[in-house]
């Protein structure tokens, strides 16, 4: 029989048949703190809804901890989108410039992806955007469309207010940069001037976006039934379709719709106090060493920025107290970031009763005397920290789902934490179906290059729809 997948009967573990009987039972006992059941979860959701209906309402916005600005996306693709479209993303130290050739059925994609300097990170927001302009005109004059007029989709992954559909005002800046002049002003003006000041490239720049809004836009081109997106990767965020009459905040007419997609900004859940009964002092030690301690609680439970920090955490613990490598290796394990979550989805990925990869990543560290049952209590540690994860990812997905009240919601997903580790999709798909509404059926569907394919497609909306209009 399988030593990790065998399957055990506690009557003070019931819901925990899936942990190893091997794991030590001092670690089994500390880790219990990690593992939700099925009630806690329906109160986070209830906490969760509690604070969508705030970010909606105008009287409670201002105070509110997840935000849901209307993205002023009110449409969908409806697969007539035809034509070539332009796709800025930038969201790091790289960025990319995208031609995306729609002819109702496929999706002819070029790209090319371009550096942006450290000193243009950290200098005048001016040469950022005169940076980018410049790309824009190299790879527009190496795909023969510089006397063209393209629409263009950008992708801000930036926190961003917005304004209207091609007005984004950006709130502040992560990742590194700093450039000076940008925060407190609209990005796609800034874009404009750059562009304007070039004079060689003719550019429509007809929607301004995050990831989250590109990667259900990316998924409802190939399935209409999309309703939500979310990024489960190094950070996170989701975003679904509401009802206009709903959205307070939104500020302009009805196009036909009656719908806009709004951009939750859920990272920031649980920065009012409301998620502190599912912490642990884990999560409390990981949070501290951020630099932006106390926010973005619900991002730091469950984003791959902090996974793996939270697995060295619980490593460095058992060592101290004796019950993981004999007690020796703290060293090893006190260096933060010494542990990466892409190290904590290998250990996932070993086979039922192998600790082959599990050795191998234990010995790149510094450990090469590491026993069998070790081998079981890292797996298990990792497990407990990936399962809350996708679990807590679940809730966001089930109370959306019960809130619009539709019978069919397909999710588009993106994220190196959903794309990569063995078992996140169906710890999801498993927690999904033990919560949700059994009447409403669902799928979960890898995005596809939202931030890319996803803000095209944005421009093309935009674009048929003011045709429509003319």
């Amino acid at each position: 029989m399988s030593t990790c997948r065998s399957q055990i009967c506690n009557p003070k573990l019931g819901l925990d048949d899936w942990i190893d009987p091997k794991v030590t039972l001092s670690i089994r006992q500390e880790m219990q703190k990690m593992i939700l059941d099925n009630e806690t979860l329906k109160v986070i959701s209830a906490l969760l809804l509690d604070n969508i209906e705030r970010g909606l309402k105008k009287d409670t916005h201002p105070k509110s901890i997840v935000k849901c600005f209307p993205t002023y996306v009110q449409d969908l693709p409806d697969g007539t989108e035809k034509g070539k479209f332009l796709a800025l993303d930038l969201g790091g130290t790289n960025f990319r410039v995208l031609l995306v050739e729609l002819d109702g059925t496929n999706c002819n994609i070029e790209s090319k992806i371009f550096a942006v300097p450290l000193d243009i990170m950290t200098g005048p927001g001016e040469r950022l955007f005169d940076h980018i302009a410049e790309c824009l005109a190299q790879f527009a004059f190496e795909q023969g469309v510089m006397d063209i007029r393209l629409p263009l989709g950008f992708t801000w992954s930036f926190p961003l207010i917005q304004k209207g559909l091609t007005v984004g005002i950006a709130e502040r800046w992560t990742k590194g940069f700093s450039c000076s002049g940008v925060i407190g002003n609209d990005v796609v003006q800034l874009l404009n001037e750059a562009i304007a000041r070039r004079g060689d490239i003719k550019i429509d720049v007809c929607a301004i976006l995050n990831d989250t809004t590109g990667t259900l836009m990316s998924c409802a081109y190939r399935n209409p039934d999309t309703r939500v997106g979310l990024i489960l990767g190094t950070g996170t965020n989701g975003c679904y379709v509401e009802k206009q009459k709903n959205a307070e905040m939104f500020d302009e007419p009805d196009m036909g719709s009656g719908n806009v997609i709004i951009n939750m900004e859920m990272g920031a859940f649980g920065d009012d106090g409301c998620l502190d009964f599912i912490r642990t002092d884990i999560d409390l030690a990981v949070d501290a060493q951020c630099i932006n301690a106390g926010r973005q609680l619900h991002e730091k439970l469950i984003s791959g920025m902090y996974l793996g920090e939270m697995v060295r955490y619980y490593i460095l613990k058992f060592i101290n107290r004796g019950l993981l490598f004999g007690g020796k290796g703290a060293d090893l394990f006190s260096k933060q970031e010494s542990f990466s979550t892409k190290e904590m989805t290998q250990v996932e990925m070993d086979s039922p009763g192998s600790y082959k990869i599990i050795r191998e990543i234990l010995t790149k560290i510094g450990l090469t005397d590491v026993s069998d049952e070790d081998c079981i209590n890292v797996r298990f540690i990792c497990e407990c920290v990936s399962r809350r994860a996708a679990h807590l990812a679940a809730v966001v997905l089930v109370t959306v789902m019960h809130k619009m009240g539709e019978k069919r919601v397909v999710v588009g997903i993106d994220g190196s934490v959903y794309k990569y580790h063995p078992h996140v999709r169906r710890y999801m798909i498993q927690k999904i179906r033990e919560l949700l509404d059994p009447s409403i059926k669902f799928d979960l569907m890898l995005s596809e290059d939202g931030s890319g394919i996803g803000a095209a497609l944005v421009a093309a909306v935009a674009a048929r729809k003011r045709r429509e209009m003319q």
